[in-house]
């Protein structure tokens, strides 16, 4: 197994964020297993090691795959994808907004006024029969 850096410097930011945010979600589930095991077994270096230990293989688990070729090579691609991306100003942002939220709210109000007429309608042709 390889321990170096793949490509260092590359992707740096990708590959930091996401290693970061898959460690997080790993050890929020080492943290969800000790309390599990806190509250079933009375032997403290169970429920202390089982977790810590299992923490552990996590990261090294993520680190590996953080630095295998073609997760690195996808995770430099979508960097250098990211760069090259125009982003909206605040204003433009904004104007973009607020015309969804009008448009949301007229076909609101006549889908509205559309479901009563029918409601209306269909109370008479059932007071016919």
């Amino acid at each position: 197994m390889n321990l170096k850096i793949y490509k260092r410097g590359q992707g740096k930011n990708t590959r930091l964020w996401t290693g970061l945010v898959c460690f997080v979600i790993a050890a929020y589930g080492c943290v969800v297993l000790h309390l599990r095991l806190q509250a079933t077994t009375t032997n403290v270096w169970v429920e202390t090691l089982i977790p810590a230990g299992l923490c552990a293989v996590f990261a090294g688990l993520i680190w590996w795959l953080s630095n295998l070729p073609s997760v690195a090579d996808f995770l430099i691609a979508a960097e250098g994808e990211i760069k090259k991306v125009s982003w909206s100003s605040r204003k433009e942002i904004i104007n973009s907004t607020m015309v969804v939220i009008i448009v949301v709210a007229v076909m609101s109000i006549g889908i509205g006024v559309w479901d009563l007429a029918l409601h209306a309608f269909f109370d008479n042709v059932v007071k016919l029969y």
